[in-house]
C-alpha cells in the first residue's frame, strides 16, 4: 500500500434559467490499475438512510478511479476504533479500512465523523468530520472518497470535482454541469440551437462557450452563481474555441475576423484583444500550459492537422505531432510536463498523449469516435466524447490506458466535455 503523501460587461439573464434535472449517468467501468488498493468501506453507523447515500458514493467513486480493490465488510460492522479487530480484517486481505457514523444536527446539517485505518500496521491515517447543508448529502460521499485516495495514493482525489458538457435531445442543445460522477445535473443553458466548447475558469466560477442562438458563433462567458452572461466576442465571421489562462486574466480565442481562423489573446470583460498568430493556415483549438507561458494549438500549416506550440507573448510556432495521421484538440497536463489530443488514423479516433522531455506518444483508446479530450485536475484521468449503443457518451480513460468508463445520460447525446477545476 502506498501512503506517500471567470464587448460589454451586461449582466444578461440567462435564455434559460438554471434548473436541476432528475437525470443519472449510467456508468460502465472497464479494466482495472495494475496494483489495486485492497480496501474495505464499511457503512457507517447512525442515520441509516443517509449511511446508505454515503456508501454508495465512497464505494462507487472508489471504484470508478480503478485504483481500489474493494473487500466484502458482510458480517463486520464496526463503526467506532475500539470495536476493530485487525485480525479479522487482515484475514479479509483489506490493507485499509473505513469506518464512522453519520447524523443530522439540530440545525438540519449532515454531520458525518471517519476513520481510515492502516490495517496492516493497525494504525489510524486520518480522523476527519465532514460537514454539510442536508441537501448536500453525495458532496459528503464525494470529500470523503477524495480524502481516502489522497492518504492511499498520494494524489489529490477528484470526486468532488464537476464536470460541463453539451447534450442534445431531438433539436434541444443543453450545456449542462455535474459532479465527477454525473450525478446532480444543472441546466445552464437551453435552447434549439448548437452550443460548443465549454470552458471552465480556473476558479470554477464561471463557463465560457460557444453559441449559435443569433445564427453564427458567439463566444460567451456565464457566470454560475448569478446566472447572469455577458458576450466575449460577436466579430464577423466566426467566434470560436475559448480557453482560459491559467491565472484567469485572459482568454485565448479563435477569430476569423481578419479572414483566416486565427487564435487572439482577450481579457474576460471582453476588452484589450490581441491576435497572437499569424499563420498563412487555420489555426484553432488554443490550450493554455500550467504556467500561462506557452500554448498548444491545432494547425493544418504544415498540410494536415497537427499539433504546434508558441509561446503567449508571441513567437515562432514549433510542430509538436508528427508521423502517419491528423492530431487535434490537445489539453495539457496539469502538471506540465505533456499533453493529451485526438489522434486520427485510419478512419479511427483514438486519445493519445506526448511527453514533452522524450517525445514519446501512448495511444489508451482503442479507438472509434474518441474526441475532446480534458484532463481531471489530478491528472489521473481523461474525459472524453465517444459513442456507444448508438449514440454520443462520456468517457473516461486513466492516464496510463488501464482503466476505462463509459457514462450513458439516460437520453440523448452527450458531446463537447470539460473537467472542471478543484474548488
Amino acid at each position: 500500500m502506498v501512503l506517500p503523501g471567470l464587448r460589454c460587461m451586461l449582466g444578461l439573464l440567462l435564455l434559460a434559467q438554471v434548473s436541476v434535472a432528475n437525470a443519472v449517468m449510467t456508468i460502465e467501468i472497464i479494466g482495472a490499475g495494475e496494483h489495486q488498493i485492497p480496501v474495505a468501506i464499511v457503512p457507517f453507523g447512525g442515520d441509516a438512510k443517509l449511511a446508505q447515500t454515503i456508501n454508495a458514493v465512497v464505494v462507487g467513486d472508489l471504484q470508478r478511479s480503478g485504483l481500489f480493490r474493494l473487500i466484502d465488510p458482510a458480517g463486520k460492522l464496526p463503526h467506532e476504533l475500539a470495536d476493530v479487530s485487525y485480525p479479522d480484517w487482515q484475514v479479509r486481505g483489506a490493507d485499509a479500512l473505513a469506518i464512522g457514523n453519520v447524523s443530522v444536527q439540530d440545525n438540519g446539517r449532515i454531520d458525518a465523523r471517519f476513520r481510515l485505518l492502516d490495517v496492516v500496521k493497525q494504525v489510524e491515517l486520518t480522523g476527519q468530520s465532514v460537514s454539510a447543508n442536508g441537501d448536500e448529502i453525495r458532496a459528503v460521499g464525494h470529500r470523503i472518497s477524495d480524502m481516502i485516495y489522497e492518504k492511499l495514493t498520494g494524489d489529490k482525489g477528484v470526486f468532488s470535482t464537476r464536470i460541463a458538457y453539451v447534450k442534445r435531445s431531438g433539436e434541444k442543445y443543453s450545456l449542462i454541469v455535474a459532479d465527477s460522477d454525473g450525478y446532480n445535473e444543472q441546466v445552464v443553458l437551453e435552447q434549439n440551437e448548437p452550443i460548443m466548447s465549454p470552458a471552465w475558469s480556473p476558479d470554477g466560477s464561471h463557463l465560457v462557450y460557444v453559441s449559435f442562438e443569433t445564427g453564427h458563433a458567439v463566444v460567451y462567458v456565464q457566470s454560475l452563481f448569478t446566472n447572469q452572461r455577458m458576450v466575449l466576442a460577436d466579430f464577423r465571421g466566426s467566434n470560436s474555441a475559448p480557453s482560459w489562462s491559467p491565472d484567469g486574466k485572459q482568454l485565448a480565442i479563435v477569430l476569423t475576423r481578419d479572414g483566416s481562423s486565427e487564435i487572439y489573446l482577450v481579457r474576460p470583460d471582453g476588452s484589450g484583444i490581441r491576435r497572437l498568430t499569424f499563420i498563412n493556415a487555420i489555426a484553432t483549438e488554443p490550450s493554455f500550459s500550467p504556467d500561462g507561458q506557452t500554448l498548444l494549438f491545432t494547425s493544418n500549416e504544415g498540410g494536415s492537422p497537427q499539433i504546434y506550440s508558441m509561446p503567449v507573448a508571441g513567437g515562432p510556432e514549433q510542430r509538436m505531432t508528427f508521423g502517419d495521421g491528423n492530431n487535434y484538440s490537445p489539453r495539457y497536463s496539469p502538471d506540465g510536463k505533456g499533453f493529451v489530443y485526438t489522434h486520427l488514423i485510419n478512419g479511427k479516433f483514438f486519445i493519445a498523449t506526448q511527453d514533452f522531455q522524450t517525445g514519446q506518444v501512448e495511444t489508451l483508446t482503442s479507438g472509434g469516435w474518441e474526441k475532446k479530450p480534458s484532463f481531471a485536475p489530478n491528472g489521473k484521468l481523461i474525459l472524453f466524447a465517444s459513442e456507444a449503443r448508438g449514440r454520443g457518451i462520456l468517457a473516461t480513460v486513466s492516464s496510463d490506458g488501464r482503466v476505462q468508463q463509459h457514462m450513458f445520460t439516460d437520453n440523448g447525446d452527450a458531446r463537447e466535455p470539460v473537467w472542471g477545476p478543484h474548488q
